[in-house]
């Protein structure tokens, strides 16, 4: 192995995956980095990170902060420990000198230059694409604009969600950053910001469907969201979530919301195609197959949501 001291840095779930991958593939980290926990609720209980929770479960110590920029104990820890690289990954800052400048390395769901930003595998499912990635890449002042070490593709099917996908590609990209260490000499590519394409956040008004959408809009934002809370559809006055739903292209469509079937999981229409919803959840209920909520509403075809 080219590199024995290694850092470890993230917060959200794909990092804790990535995490969970690298020691499995047999790599060791001197620290553990991650962001403060959250709180929430009447009692402001603390929420660690998915990082620092899945560093507990085996059995690893976590180093937590804030502005990792100021910092100092990190900071002195830096000159003394002297890293040999710092995996960088869904940590949630941007990172500034001095950490910078040093080998910080990063495992981003996506191949870029396509697709630098904060939500790339949600950003892509809801694009239809057909196929992704993952990159590794040595950080840069701008973001995921720097060079790349090793880059993989992959098939991006249309039945898999957002979490179907988080695993895969956190599977590759350990899999890919750890065969780069074991090499004897790293060879970097600059990315060409020619082609570059972004991936904002995803935001409150990406949450809401409707029946009028495209049946491909409408079933690739369930896809894409189902990790983030859930996209919705209402449902006379409340909110309906679908957290799977598929393509039925064998019927012809009606009117948007028309029911065109309760045979099973219920068929509804979309502007031009139906979609079924597999799996929902009624506001304040519990999970369900779309059979059982149909059933319990009693839905025939020609009903109209």
């Amino acid at each position: 192995m080219k590199t024995s001291n290694l850092w470890f840095t993230g917060t959200g779930h794909f990092a804790a995956l990535c995490l969970d991958f690298l020691i499995h593939n047999g790599l060791s980290f001197t620290r553990i980095i991650t962001g403060s926990p959250t709180r929430s609720g009447r009692n402001n209980k603390e929420n660690p990170s998915a990082v620092e929770l899945k560093a507990s479960s085996l059995g690893l110590a976590v180093t937590r902060t804030g502005k990792l920029s100021e910092n100092h104990e990190l900071i002195s820890a830096l000159d003394s420990e002297n890293p040999d690289v710092i995996f960088v990954i869904d940590f949630g800052q941007i990172i500034r000198e001095p950490f910078l400048p040093r080998m910080c390395l990063n495992i981003h769901p996506s191949l870029l230059p396509e697709y630098r930003g904060a939500a790339p595998i949600q950003r892509a499912i809801l694009d239809g694409k057909t196929k992704t990635g993952v990159t590794v890449f040595r950080l840069a002042k701008e973001m995921d604009a720097g060079e790349i070490l090793t880059q993989s593709e992959t098939e991006l099917s249309p039945s898999e969600n957002a979490s179907d996908v988080y695993p895969r590609l956190a599977k590759i990209g350990a899999d890919i950053a750890f065969s780069a260490l074991a090499k004897d000499e790293w060879s970097f590519t600059p990315q060409n910001g020619q082609y570059a394409t972004y991936a904002p956040k995803i935001t409150k008004g990406d949450y809401e469907l409707a029946f009028k959408f495209s049946a491909e809009r409408f079933v690739n934002t369930v896809r894409a969201l189902d990790m983030s809370g859930g996209a919705f559809v209402m449902a006379g006055n409340k909110r309906l979530k679908i957290w799977r739903a598929s393509l039925r292209n064998d019927l012809t469509p009606s009117e948007s919301g028309t029911v065109m079937s309760v045979e099973g999981n219920p068929v509804l229409s979309c502007s031009d195609s139906c979609v079924e919803l597999q799996e929902v959840q009624s506001e304040g209920k519990k999970r369900m197959s779309g059979r059982e909520w149909s059933a319990g509403l009693r839905l025939k075809a020609g009903d109209v949501l």
